[in-house]
Formats: C-alpha cells, structure tokens, sequence
C-alpha cells in the first residue's frame, strides 16, 4: 500500500475510539495527546451530540473543532459552542413520521435537538444516548415543535438493518438515513454525513482530505471512510463497513485506532530525525 502523508486524524467515538465499556483506554489517551504533540490536527467525529462529545474532547485534552450528530453539527471546543448546524425540514420531518406509522404502526420516535432531546412514552431510553438528561416526553407532534437535527427512529421487533431499508425506502434521497450502534435509525437533513462535517472541517483548517486519516466502526461512519485519503476500519467494524475493502486495523478493545496513531507518530519522528 502506497503511504499516505497525514496531516489529520479523525475518529468516530463509540465502538472505535472508545472501548466497548464507553471508556478511553490509557494508551488511547496517550497515543492522541503524542500525535498532537508531534503536531498532527485531531478531530472526534461521532454520532453523538455536543454535550456528550465535550467530555470525551476534555479527558483527550483535545481543543478545536468536533463533528458531532453524524455531521448535522460542527462544534467549538474550545467556546463550547455551535458553529453551525443543519435542522430537519418540519415539513419534511411530519411527512416521513406519517408516512412511517402508516407502513409500521409499532414505530417509536425520538428527536435530538444538540441541547436536549426529546421522546415519546414507548421510546427506550438507554443512559448512553439520554446521558443523564431528563428527556422531554410527548407526543411527537409536541416534540418537534422545536428545530430538530436528528430523529431517531425504533420498532420493538425489526433489526436496525431492516428498519433502516423501510426508512429508506420511504424516504427516498429526500432526506438521510444511517444508523451507527444504537437501537434506533438516525435520520437527518439530506446530505448530511460525517463526510460532510469533515469537509467543513478541512476547508476551515486548510487540510487537503486527502491527507487525512479517519476511523470507525458502522454504516454511518461510511462516507466519511470514502472522503479521506486514508479510511480505516476498525476489527470490530459493521459487516457493512468491512465489506467496503477498507484499510484494518485492531479492534477498538485492542486499542486498534492508537495502534494506527503510534505509527504515524513514530514514521513522523523518524523522518524529522533523518
């Protein structure tokens, strides 16, 4: 394999960067703080919303701009603030939940809001996703009063692979479908991926995509794999993503992502010794 010239790294959070417990393991933390010492820019792109991304960027002691609800979101870390966000059409967003209990009347929604998040009753509530936060439940004509950047989608009975091609299906290129390692389908404006974010990203630091390397684990980590000039997938990795014949490395309880890290810190000190 031709070497890649790295600039940034970019990884997405749970089932790559983050262990199977939700934890960093040490030499994770340490293989990013090196790489950040040896001057390579490190971004977190996730599923995940701001408010559960901060404290993951703290315990890294990583600064700068995350990507955060697959894209939908670039955030600040250093103000904790939002940059920029993109919101479901309300007109778009009522149509698919119509249409949707129509076709399958044992759907559940919730939405992300990057503050808060809403559900109804019948929505699993796993402590991962809500975070300690009290979720606003109601109706869902309620809960998407407010502008909404994700809407999660759950059936009782389907897997998430199947709900996701009913999504689809209904939804057509109207707006985006993924799902990471939750419960639920992930569904947000059209065009929005962790590609996307990335590429915001880059144009703000000046970063070619092609020298840059990025990790993850699941469907909606696949965009952003196809983006840069180096994708990998970790050994744990979705069928789905592993199928793309993308670049491997460790799983993410094998601290595969630091693995790739500690080289690309070690051939950059060899060549800055030379």
């Amino acid at each position: 394999m031709t070497e890649v010239p790295i600039d940034l790294i970019a990884s997405d959070l749970d089932g790559t960067l983050l262990r199977h417990d939700g934890s960093l393991s040490p030499r994770t933390v340490a293989a990013v703080q090196a790489a950040v010492a040896a001057g390579f820019k490190m971004v977190l792109a996730s599923g995940r919303p701001p408010r559960t991304v901060q404290p993951i960027a703290d315990q890294l002691g990583l600064k700068g701009l995350a990507v955060c609800s697959n894209g939908a979101i670039l955030y600040d870390l250093d103000r904790q603030e939002v940059i920029s966000h993109a919101h479901v059409p309300q007109e778009a967003l009522r149509d698919i939940i119509t249409r949707l209990r129509e076709r399958e009347p044992s759907v559940s929604f919730a939405t992300e809001h990057g503050h808060h998040v809403g559900t109804e009753p019948q929505f699993p509530r796993p402590d991962t996703w809500v975070s300690g936060i009290a979720p606003k439940i109601g109706d869902i004509d309620t809960l998407t009063a407010d502008a909404v950047v994700k809407l999660a989608i759950h059936h009782p009975d389907q897997a998430v692979e199947t709900l996701a091609a009913l999504v689809r299906a209904v939804v057509g290129n109207e707006l985006s479908v993924t799902f990471s390692g939750m419960h639920f389908v992930e569904v947000a404006a059209a065009g929005v991926s962790k590609a996307l974010g990335l590429a915001r990203v880059c144009e703000r630091l000046g970063v070619d995509p092609k020298r840059v390397v990025a990790f993850g684990d699941m469907p909606n980590d696949l965009a952003m794999l196809a983006f840069v000039g180096r994708g990998v997938a970790v050994g744990n990795a979705h069928p789905d993503v592993m199928a793309e014949g993308h670049e491997t490395t460790g799983t993410n309880d094998e601290d595969g992502v630091a693995q790739v890290i500690e080289s690309l810190v070690a051939a950059r000190a060899h060549k800055v010794s030379a």
